[in-house]
């Protein structure tokens, strides 16, 4: 059985000096997704089914993108 802890980051948007972060983390009750600016933590949103975080992680980031976030490369 797996414990608690980061499953996965699934992107980094920036907008000028802004960074923000998506990832994933597991719970004892299921999955959280976070959005973080460095070491703050801006969103937390609690799931128990995998497509529901993935889907949430993928609107928040085009929200973002039309308003002016970009892909950090």
């Amino acid at each position: 059985m797996g414990g608690t802890g980061r499953l996965a980051t699934l992107w980094t948007l920036a907008f000028e000096e802004n960074r923000l972060t998506c990832a994933i983390y597991r719970t004892e009750t299921g999955l959280r997704l976070a959005i973080e600016a460095g070491e703050a933590e801006v969103l937390s949103e609690g799931f128990d089914f995998q497509p529901r975080v993935l889907s949430r992680a993928q609107a928040l980031r085009e929200a973002l993108t039309r308003r002016g976030w970009h892909d950090e490369s």
